[in-house]
């Protein structure tokens, strides 16, 4: 009796599985590579405009030093140069890449939803100079705008190049803005939450498309780390657990911070409407009046203004007095709606975390004042601050939470930040608050279709 021994082939389950296998991963793979590509160029640029913006605050200071002896000419000369720099940003927004305005956040979720072109050609270089301009000036944005558009647009860029799939462009386009979220505050894991909370109804789930936005993170934050370095983007020491019986008191703090998200929102679109109906020469100029009025805070009430990369600290320390706190706290609050009003190139995302600060710590010294035994340390709430106006604006509250977590590397305060975040996320919902950035695409969708209509109208 013989025995035939029987060769595996691709006739066996086994061999479909991995020929499917391999099939799948030779199919995958070119997307992957490119994912990784957008990422580390999405790190490059966010580190260069990290180090640019720094080298612009350097030549500030230098030319300011210089001036000091005079009497009133280094504040003549702050106005001029931060009126001449919002002017030239607007300029260039206005007449070369209008999509440039703002943070760009929406521009990327419309070109998920195929609402938005996307070309990369003018925005690239319109967004890195006029988000310079912008945010060298002094006006209270953030830099993390400008880096999400431009990786975006980096994804984009490389699928143009490519000649990718519908499918593939999107989900490049998704991997970059992550990736330019996670360089611009070195947060990977926030720049992924960012995709899949903030852009969830736009971005296409699928085990491919997740894959590529982690893979794309993760380039943009080392290639940022190798440029910039590891530490956190806010040093400060650890904090202590805050006692359970305290909990209550995050509770409050969470339901102010959702009205204060909804009345954010009012306004910033209110800001933004402002702006957009001036007419001739007002709108022209409208740089020079806003950037003006910037360069002279720069010189006069310095805390007042920047994305608050600097207050920041300061408030967290203790070196800025417990009532000017809150007075800040309302001035930058108007200095942030009129920055973003005002179309220049920036993000809210920075001057959110500063308010979130400044109130934070208020509340926080207050609440050491009345019940000491329960806040020991006033920060814990500083740190809660950070999440709470940005949840209760964006409605992102993972993002808020883990952005926050990896730029202070308080991970002991995940409690307290979900309690006071989905109170603030709950509230600005109850209040009929929308997503900021859903509002803005709406904004932006309804503002290019009146535009098409009346050019329409126009004889030929």
């Amino acid at each position: 009796m013989k025995f035939h021994s029987r060769k595996p082939d691709d006739s066996t389950d086994v061999g479909k599985v991995v020929r499917r296998f391999l099939e799948t991963e030779k199919r995958n793979s070119p997307i992957m590579f490119w994912a990784l590509l957008v990422g580390a160029l999405t790190g490059f640029v966010g580190a260069v405009f990290q180090i640019a913006l720094a080298r612009f605050a350097d030549m500030k200071d230098m030319l300011m030093g210089l001036l000091s002896g005079f009497t009133a000419i280094p504040l003549i000369a702050s106005i001029v140069i931060s009126a001449v720099m919002v002017f030239l940003a607007l300029l260039l927004v206005r007449k070369i890449a209008p999509e440039t305005a703002g943070s760009g956040v929406q521009e990327m979720e419309g070109a998920l939803e195929d609402a938005r072109p996307v070309r990369w050609k003018r925005v690239l270089p319109i967004k890195f100079i006029a988000g310079l301009l912008s945010l060298g000036s002094g006006m209270v944005m953030g830099r993390e705008g400008p880096t999400i558009q431009m990786g975006g647009n980096l994804g984009q860029m490389v699928s143009d190049y490519t000649k990718l799939s519908k499918d593939d462009t999107h989900t490049l386009i998704a991997a970059g803005s992550g990736g330019g979220l996670a360089a611009a505050f070195n947060a990977p894991l926030a720049g992924i939450l960012f995709v899949f909370e903030e852009m969830r109804p736009e971005f296409k789930y699928n085990f491919l498309s997740v894959q590529a936005v982690l893979i794309a993170c993760a380039s943009a934050d080392i290639v940022l780390r190798l440029l910039m370095g590891q530490q956190p983007d806010i040093q400060m020491s650890m904090l202590p657990v805050p006692p359970l019986k305290s909990l209550w008191l995050f509770l409050i703090f969470g339901f102010l911070f959702g009205i204060f998200g909804y009345i954010f929102n009012r306004l910033l679109i209110w800001t933004l409407n402002f702006f957009t109906n001036l007419t001739g020469r007002l709108y022209t100029y409208s740089g020079l009046l806003v950037g003006g009025l910037i360069g002279a805070l720069v010189f006069l009430f310095p805390d007042t203004i920047g994305g608050g990369y600097i207050v920041i600290p300061k408030a967290i320390s203790g070196s800025i007095p417990v009532m000017i706190l809150l007075l800040l706290f309302v001035i930058r609050f108007g200095t942030t709606m009129i920055s973003y009003g005002s179309g220049a190139t920036g993000g809210i995302f920075a001057p959110m975390l500063a308010l979130g600060t400044l109130f934070g710590m208020w509340y926080g010294n207050f609440a050491h004042f009345l019940l000491p035994e329960m806040v020991v340390r006033p920060e814990v709430f500083a740190v809660a601050g950070m999440a709470a106006l940005f949840c209760a604006t964006v409605r992102a509250p993972l993002t808020g939470i883990v952005l926050t977590i990896e730029m202070t590397g308080n991970y002991w305060m995940i409690l307290p930040l979900i309690i006071t975040c989905m109170t603030a996320s709950i509230v600005a919902q109850g209040l009929g608050g929308k997503p900021i950035y859903t509002v803005l695409l709406k904004r932006t969708i309804d503002l290019a279709k009146a535009k098409e209509a009346e050019e329409a109208k126009e004889p030929a």
